[in-house]
Order: C-alpha cells, then sequence, then structure tokens
C-alpha cells in the first residue's frame, strides 16, 4: 500500500515554495542571455523572461513564508479524482503535440486554437461532459483564435518578436 502526502503536508508546502524559488532562479539566470535591446515597442525580449522570473520569485517566497507559519491557508481538499483521467490527458496531449507539429506549417494563432480545442475537450472529458458535437467544436475554435490573436499581435507586432505565422504580413 502506498502513502500518499496530503496537501496539507508543511514540508510538502515548504518544498513546493522552494521549487518554485529555484524555478525562478533558473529562469534569471537564463533571461541573463537573452538581448537586452529594445525592439520596436521600446521593451527588448529579455523584458518578460524578467517579468516572470521576479513574479515567480515572490510567489514562491510568499509560499514558503505561508508553509513555515502555519501552512497554506484556506486551502480545500481535492476535489479531484483518486486516479488520472486518461481519455483527457490524450486529448491534452495530442493538443500539445499538434501544436508543436503544425505551428510551423498553419502559423501560432491557428495551431494555438487547435490546442485549444483538444485540451478543453479533454478537460471537459474529465468532468464528464465532452461534447462532441460540430458546434461546440467551432465555438471552442473561435475562443482559441479569440485567445491566440492577441497574443500573437502583442509578440509580433509590439515586441518585434517573430513567431511563425500563416502569411507575411505579420497579422496572421
Amino acid at each position: 500500500m502506498t502513502q500518499r502526502h496530503s496537501s496539507h503536508s508543511r514540508p510538502l508546502q515548504t518544498l513546493v515554495g522552494a521549487g518554485l524559488v529555484a524555478l525562478a532562479l533558473f529562469l534569471a539566470w537564463g533571461a541573463r542571455s537573452v538581448s537586452a535591446e529594445a525592439g520596436y515597442g521600446g521593451v527588448g525580449p529579455n523584458f518578460l523572461p524578467w517579468v516572470v522570473s521576479v513574479a515567480l520569485l515572490v510567489c514562491g517566497a510568499l509560499c514558503v513564508v505561508q508553509a513555515l507559519t502555519g501552512g497554506f491557508r484556506d486551502l480545500e481538499e481535492s476535489s479531484g479524482e483518486a486516479r488520472a483521467h486518461w481519455p483527457g490527458f490524450v486529448w491534452v496531449s495530442a493538443g500539445l503535440l499538434l501544436n508543436a507539429l503544425l505551428i510551423t506549417r498553419i502559423g501560432f494563432i491557428l495551431s494555438c486554437a487547435l490546442c485549444f480545442v483538444l485540451s478543453v475537450r479533454g478537460f471537459k472529458s474529465s468532468e464528464g461532459r465532452l461534447d462532441l458535437r460540430l458546434r461546440a467544436w467551432v465555438v471552442d475554435f473561435l475562443i482559441g483564435v479569440a485567445l491566440a490573436a492577441p497574443v500573437f499581435w502583442m509578440f509580433a507586432q509590439l515586441l518585434a518578436i517573430n513567431l511563425p505565422g500563416l502569411t507575411s504580413t505579420g497579422w496572421l
């Protein structure tokens, strides 16, 4: 019989916080090697890695402080199943793999929208609400495009970072 670790375990909570701090320091170390030369929007490509590193460092430090002073506050018991939901895992994995495979062929926006559609199928499957009707696919695809397009435009137009596009215009 295997022992399950409770999410209320203070040593485990401290380890999670310390892991976040270590990850933040690793990301900051990597951010040092990214060019600081300002792009079209006045910020360089190293801006977001530094923002993420600092934010993760603050979150990790706060987690360690909370763990050491009584544990994570207002932590609810897990509502998930005791075992993994493999069909959902397959849907999400397929979305990630297809995104990586197709991003240079169909562009960032469409490949990310496809990843979103398949991930939604996986998450809904795990809740017992898998909807395979055409309308659900179309709605989720449109939501995926609505999420991916602004991200693409922010990177391509504001930060002057090249992401794979469907066309050479920089807008798709």
